[in-house]
C-alpha cells in the first residue's frame, strides 16, 4: 500500500479541483512546501499509480443528458466476457462486476430515455450470457466517481 501523508492528500485534492494547477501554484497554496517537492510528490504518485492526471469529459456537452444504471444477471461462466463486452460500448461510462443478486452493472449515457431503451433491449439483452436486466433512469447525480476525495482519516498525521 502506498504511504500517503497529509501533504499528499492536500496536493491530490487541489489537483482534483483543477488538474491543470501547476506545482508552483500548489506550493503557493499550501505555503509550507517547495515547488520542487510538490513536483516530486506528484511524479511519485503518478509513477506508483496513486493518481492519474487527465481530462474529465462532460457527456452533457455532447447532448448526452440521460443517465441510466443497468444491472445484469449473467450466466456464471460468462460474467467477465459480458463485462468486457459492455466496456467496448461508447455510451457505457462505467462497468463493474459484483457479488449478489446481479453480476454486472453498467452506467449508460444517452440523448434520451428512448435511446436507453433501445440500447438495453436491442444491444445489452442480446449479448450472449445476459439472462436478465434491470434498468433505472438516474435523473440526478449528486456525487460522481471523479469527485471522490481522499478521506482525511486515511492520511497519517491527521
Amino acid at each position: 500500500m502506498y504511504e500517503i501523508d497529509e501533504k499528499d492528500v492536500k496536493i491530490v485534492n487541489l489537483l482534483l479541483e483543477d488538474g491543470r494547477m501547476t506545482a508552483s501554484d500548489i506550493a503557493r497554496s499550501l505555503a509550507d512546501i517547495s515547488e520542487r517537492a510538490v513536483r516530486y510528490r506528484i511524479d511519485r504518485m503518478v509513477k506508483d499509480g496513486v493518481i492519474r492526471v487527465s481530462a474529465i469529459v462532460s457527456p452533457q456537452a455532447f447532448g448526452l443528458t440521460t443517465y441510466a444504471d443497468v444491472w445484469m444477471e449473467v450466466e456464471s461462466d460468462k460474467i467477465l466476457e459480458v463485462a468486457n463486452k459492455m466496456a467496448e460500448f461508447q455510451n457505457v461510462s462505467y462497468v463493474a462486476c459484483s457479488i449478489g443478486e446481479t453480476d454486472v452493472s453498467i452506467q449508460v449515457v444517452a440523448k434520451d430515455t428512448a435511446e436507453v431503451y433501445r440500447f438495453v433491449t436491442e444491444v445489452v439483452r442480446k449479448v450472449p450470457g445476459v439472462r436478465k436486466t434491470t434498468t433505472s433512469i438516474v435523473p440526478i447525480i449528486l456525487k460522481d466517481v471523479y469527485q471522490w476525495r481522499v478521506p482525511v482519516q486515511e492520511a497519517p498525521g491527521e
